[in-house]
């Protein structure tokens, strides 16, 4: 299908480097290089170039066999590893030493250099489970279970996170005091649904809790600033039934009734790839 359709893909490529990038003065600018930052093009080109990257690691893991060999390899003292990757970003991980894991960095640099990519280095770091890393908004580290003190991976969302979707509060509570309260609440609730949508597969109902409260904080303060004169007993009355913003039939967008539900791979769950190639085996 790509090669039949290359040619039209090549030129819709070529009309979206070309097409220059429009100013905040509404003015066109020629773009000579690049493609603009958070452009829908980017994904697309990422997935391009770092198919490489794709098919060298997944011939890699079909390579070591099933669950039974790649246990044969480990006793071996040899390594184990899988590339897990969502457009430019990735992360691979291997069960062995720091050496292999530093092998395997070379060794993906080197599958990049012929497409002209190179690793960040200010992004690229080996570091150990127990130290953590943050990927796509998540922090993964693993951690003694609470109660139990058995080592787990948990997975809850990043400081950086938590502070953009803080700061899109704010942003949002600071503006628009002329207007009623239901338009502040409706702009807030696609805002906390996508952001706790997201990261509701996560160990997030303490994040999800602190988010509910800074939330209840901002509108309460936008309150007050828009009726200054008011007292206390007339904006309970008028904005707070039950304790919880609400105007008319509008109400504020809950996170902590947002339910967490952790995801659990299970390797014979159907995929919409399931008919054309099936599940990898779990990694190690």
């Amino acid at each position: 299908m790509f090669r039949r359709d290359r040619p039209r893909v090549l030129a819709l490529v070529k009309a979206f480097c070309k097409a220059g990038i429009l100013s905040e003065a509404q003015a066109s600018q020629d773009s000579d290089t690049g493609t603009p930052q958070g452009g829908i093009l980017s994904p697309l080109l990422a997935n391009i170039a770092l198919s490489v990257l794709d098919d060298h690691f997944t011939a890699a893991w079909a390579a070591m066999g099933d669950s039974g060999a790649r246990h044969r390899r480990r006793r071996r003292g040899e390594a184990t590893y899988r590339l897990i990757r969502y457009a430019d970003d990735f992360v691979i991980v291997v069960h062995g030493t720091q050496a292999h894991a530093e092998a395997l960095r070379d060794q993906a640099a080197a599958v990049l250099a012929p497409m002209g990519l190179r690793l960040s280095a200010a992004k690229t770091r080996i570091c150990h489970i127990d130290q953590g890393f943050d990927f796509l908004g998540f922090r993964i580290q693993r951690q003694p279970k609470r109660g139990a003190g058995k080592p787990t991976v948990y997975t809850y969302p990043t400081k950086k996170a938590v502070h953009s979707v803080t700061a899109k509060v704010r942003t949002v509570t600071r503006q628009g005091l002329n207007l009623p309260l239901a338009v502040l609440l409706d702009r807030l609730a696609p805002i906390l649904r996508g952001w706790t949508n997201y990261f509701k597969h996560g160990v997030s109902k303490a994040t999800f809790d602190y988010l509910r409260r800074y939330t209840w904080r901002r509108v309460l303060l936008w309150i007050r600033r828009k009726h200054r004169s008011a007292n206390w007993k007339w904006i309970r009355r008028r904005y707070l039934p039950g304790w919880w913003p609400t105007d008319g039939d509008v109400t504020l967008f809950d996170p902590g009734k947002v339910t967490v539900s952790r995801y659990l791979y299970r390797a014979d769950k159907p995929t919409p790839w399931s008919a054309a190639q099936p599940d990898p085996t779990p990694s190690a």
